[in-house]
Formats: structure tokens, C-alpha cells, sequence
């Protein structure tokens, strides 16, 4: 990155952003106070004009209760922008938020966000023109598992090689990282949302019960697992009867929703199994003592780091506050900038690449 005299004095100013643009969640960390905002990434927009009308928690708490003209939606799919006019209005909208910390105006912020490792440039370019277009002043990405792995605290800047698997809503991100660099990555658009879908697909199925994603996810967080609990639970679930068109409640067990989760997570297994396939020995090697960091909010899901670690034969654990880490990585990006200026992606270049042999 050139050094620019203005943007240096901008930046003594400015309020400086570090963005998790997630699929699910949204989060801003700002230099020097931290994380401030997370909300849901929703948008509720009015049909005809297509103006925002709520964004955040605001517009998550109308999913499936807007009137006709009223549609509440997530303008990004699998990690990258699908509604580029809303995601503007979005990122208008945290920064906004953001700039209410100062009581003075301030100059336009500099922001790092996280983009996937698999995005395009296409992709690349939307999220660059979105962030400009709301407001910034200078645009970097870094590559989500990157900024994870920066967040949990792995030495992403030594010798010795360290690996991390980024489990969001949208995407699965998995790197293994050496001396500033990618050695292997990998990403998966299934995440967060697929095992949702997963639990809608398995109750309509077997109970002829339709329900609405925020059940599905409620269901996945209270008694969804990835390997047996040492008590199984119970949940009621709450949907429309599809033969008789009336609500119904059923009751269901985590052991049938880890059947209804088994081949997403089969499939997040695989794609580690295909990165650690490829890298080089010495980097196994080293996994064998630092083990594989989990991050991502759907990371949380009930004894995934035990299957992942059964599955795998390496120590899996789960990095502290693991929804939080990509955020967290790009704020200190921003406050070390220098430091780790060869992880930042331009829309013509790629992040340093070390191989190892």
C-alpha cells in the first residue's frame, strides 16, 4: 500500500471501521473502542420504492410479519452482496450508527472488511463499491478467514503453520496459514443458513410442518448437535400443517435434528479433510501440537469441535467469543496496518502466498 500524506493526517481524525459484513450478522469494530454494533444483517424495504424502512434488529423482528407491501430480506447470500442497492443502505446505516460515538463531525473513516476467500472479482469489486458508495474513505478487504484467524489470536506471522475454520451463515472459510500467508484455503457455501434449511427440509418431510427460518434457527441453537449429548433434549416446534393448513405444535428430540444436520456437516468435514490433504507435511505437523481454531457463529453449534476432532484425529477448539473474530481481526488490521499490510486484498492482487515444501 502506497503511503498517502493525506490519508495519514485524515487518519488521526477519522473514525477508523473494521466490518464484519456477514450473511447472518453485521458487526463494526471501531479503532480504539472495539466492537460496537452487532445486529442481523436484515433490511426491511418497501416494495414499490424499494426504501429501507428498518434495518438491523429493527427488521429481523418483521421477518414473517410485514404486511404486503412491506419485504423483509438479507441483501447478501453465501457471504457476498446479491441486493447491491440495499447493501449500500445497510453500510450507510452502521456507519452512521458508528459516527454517533463522536460528538464532533469527522472526517470520512478508512475500513477494512472481510470478504470470502472464494469471492470473485466481481464480487470484490461490489463490496468495494458498496463501502465507498456509503461512505468511506479508503476501501481494504482481507480475506475472512485471514481476519478470523488475526481476531482469535493464532501467530499468523510465524514459521510455524496454524489452521482455522471460519463457520459463518452464509460461507465456510478454511486456511491454514504460515509466515503471512496462505498456504491451503478453502471455501464452502454451506454455513449457517444450509443447516437451517436443513431443519425446515427435515420437519416439512417426516411431519408434514412447514416453518419459517427463524424457527429453524431457534430449534438449531437450542437442540442442535453434531455428535451425541450426554443428555439429549426436546423442543417444541411451532409451524403450519401442510394437509390441514392449521398451526400445529410438535415436539421433537436433538437426536432427530442431528439426523436432519448429518449431511451438511458431512460436507464442512470433507472440505477439511481435502485442505489438510493438500498441505504440505510440515504444516500436519504442526497442527498436531496448535491443533484446527474454530470460529463463526454457527461454530457454536453443540459438540461440533468433538466430531470435528473425532472425524479428523487433530485437536479441534473453539476460539474465544468465535462470532466475533473476523470483526475482531479487522479492527486490528486497522490499528497495525503495517504489520499486516501483505493480507490485504486489492481488486488486482491477491494476498502474499507461501508454499511450503
Amino acid at each position: 500500500m502506497a503511503f498517502s500524506p493525506l490519508n495519514w493526517f485524515w487518519g488521526l481524525f477519522s473514525l477508523d471501521i473494521g466490518i464484519d459484513l456477514g450473511t447472518a450478522n453485521t458487526l463494526i469494530y471501531i479503532r480504539g473502542k472495539g466492537i460496537i454494533i452487532n445486529e442481523p444483517s436484515w433490511v426491511a424495504i418497501e416494495k414499490r420504492t424499494r426504501d429501507p424502512i428498518a434495518i438491523g434488529s429493527q427488521a429481523k423482528a418483521m421477518v414473517g410479519r410485514t404486511p404486503a407491501h412491506v419485504v423483509a430480506l438479507r441483501p447478501l447470500r453465501d457471504g457476498v452482496i446479491s441486493e447491491y442497492d440495499i447493501t449500500q443502505a445497510l453500510l450507510e446505516y452502521f456507519i452512521g450508527k458508528a459516527h454517533q460515538q463522536s460528538i464532533v463531525p469527522l472526517p470520512k473513516p478508512r475500513i477494512v472488511v472481510g470478504i470470502p476467500s472464494g469471492a470473485t472479482e466481481v464480487e470484490k469489486r461490489a463490496v468495494f463499491d458498496a463501502a465507498m458508495a456509503a461512505g468511506a474513505r479508503e476501501v481494504n478487504m482481507v480475506h475472512e478467514p485471514i481476519a478470523a484467524a488475526i481476531g482469535a489470536g493464532l501467530p499468523v506471522n510465524e514459521v510455524q503453520g496454524t489452521m482455522i475454520v471460519d463457520i459463518g451463515g452464509g460461507t465456510t472459510e478454511v486456511a491454514a496459514i504460515s509466515m503471512s500467508g496462505l498456504v491451503v484455503s478453502r471455501s464452502l457455501r454451506v454455513a449457517g443458513d444450509e443447516l437451517d434449511q436443513d431443519i425446515i427440509n427435515y420437519i416439512r418431510n417426516k411431519y408434514n410442518l412447514f416453518i419459517g427460518e427463524r424457527m429453524a434457527e431457534k430449534v438449531k441453537i437450542a437442540v442442535g448437535s453434531a455428535f451425541p449429548l450426554k443428555e439429549e433434549q426436546t423442543i417444541d416446534v411451532r409451524g403450519r400443517n401442510l394437509v390441514t393448513g392449521l398451526p400445529e405444535a410438535i415436539e421433537v428430540s436433538s437426536v432427530e435434528i442431528r439426523e436432519a444436520l448429518a449431511s451438511s456437516i458431512a460436507v464442512i468435514i470433507k472440505t477439511i479433510r481435502d485442505a489438510l490433504d493438500e498441505a504440505p507435511p510440515e504444516i500436519l505437523a504442526d497442527l498436531m501440537d496448535s491443533g484446527i481454531c474454530l470460529a463463526g457463529g454457527s461454530s457454536k453449534l453443540k459438540n461440533l469441535a468433538e466430531r470435528l476432532s473425532s472425524d479428523l484425529q487433530v485437536r479441534v477448539w473453539v476460539a474465544e467469543e468465535p462470532m466475533t473474530c473476523v470483526a475482531r481481526g479487522c479492527g486490528l488490521i486497522l490499528e497495525n496496518i503495517h504489520e499486516y499490510e501483505n493480507f490485504l486484498v486489492g481488486l488486482d492482487r491477491e494476498p502474499a502466498t507461501r508454499t511450503l515444501s
